[in-house]
Order: C-alpha cells, then sequence, then structure tokens
C-alpha cells in the first residue's frame, strides 16, 4: 500500500498497525519514498550475527561487522566470560 506523507499523519495508528501486521506501508512524499517495518523484524541485508564459541579450548570471538553497539559489545562479553569461567 502507497500513502501520502498528509495520510499518514493523519492515519499514524492504523498505517503502523499495518505495518506490524506484515502488510507493506510504502510512504511517499517529496523527500522520496520509505518503507514502514517493525524495527524487531527489521534486519540489514546480509546481517549477520558477531560470534563467541570456543575452538581449540580458547574463547573465540568472531565479529562479522565493523561496529558493535554498547548493547552488543555487552553481550558478546558476557557470553566470553560465560564460556570461559562458568561452563565446565
Amino acid at each position: 500500500m502507497i500513502i501520502t506523507s498528509k495520510d499518514f499523519r493523519a492515519n499514524q495508528s492504523r498505517y503502523i498497525g499495518m505495518a506490524h501486521s506484515g502488510e507493506d506501508v510504502i510512504l511517499k512524499s517529496r523527500a522520496g519514498c520509505v518503507r514502514l517495518m517493525p524495527v524487531d523484524t527489521w534486519e540489514a541485508p546480509g546481517q549477520k550475527e558477531n560470534k563467541v564459541y570456543i575452538k581449540d579450548g580458547e574463547v573465540k570471538v568472531e565479529f562479522v561487522t565493523d561496529t558493535l553497539s554498547i548493547e552488543e559489545a555487552k553481550e558478546l562479553t558476557l557470553k566470553a566470560i560465560e564460556l570461559e569461567y562458568l561452563l565446565p
């Protein structure tokens, strides 16, 4: 469904709900078109997860992306600590 920015402003809840239910909602404006999609289902093209694992008796961290958010860094650190110290 393609909507105008004026229609979106008038019916935001409706269109956000449609996007959450999986329907394609395209917002057309002078600045260009954008697709509405829920953040929890969004994934960048080709995006992969950074991984923490044990290899040859050592904890290894595989970075797929060049940058990490603070939350991702905390999560990877906690996984590494868990693998190194808490698991037999």
